[in-house]
């Protein structure tokens, strides 16, 4: 199989997200924010996964508005 950065990066970010979780949930007893990261930060890659699994070019293109959506919702404030 063809390696795919998109998809190997969003894989690494997802797994960044859910060990910052672990560590929200455990030792700093924050539960409120840190779902809503579990949620945003590990919806891309599933939006990547959905993307990348179109039945055409115009799907791909379909589904990057909504890559875009979950991305920024982590880099607001």
């Amino acid at each position: 199989m063809k390696e795919n950065i998109i998809r190997n990066k969003s894989f690494a970010f997802a797994v960044r997200i859910v060990n910052l979780y672990k560590i929200l949930t455990s030792e700093r007893k924050e539960y409120v924010m840190s779902k809503q990261l579990l949620r945003s930060g590990t919806s891309i890659g599933a939006n990547v996964r959905e993307a990348l699994n179109g039945e055409s070019k115009a799907d791909f293109i379909i589904n990057l508005p909504f890559l875009k959506k979950n991305s920024m919702k982590l880099s607001t404030g």
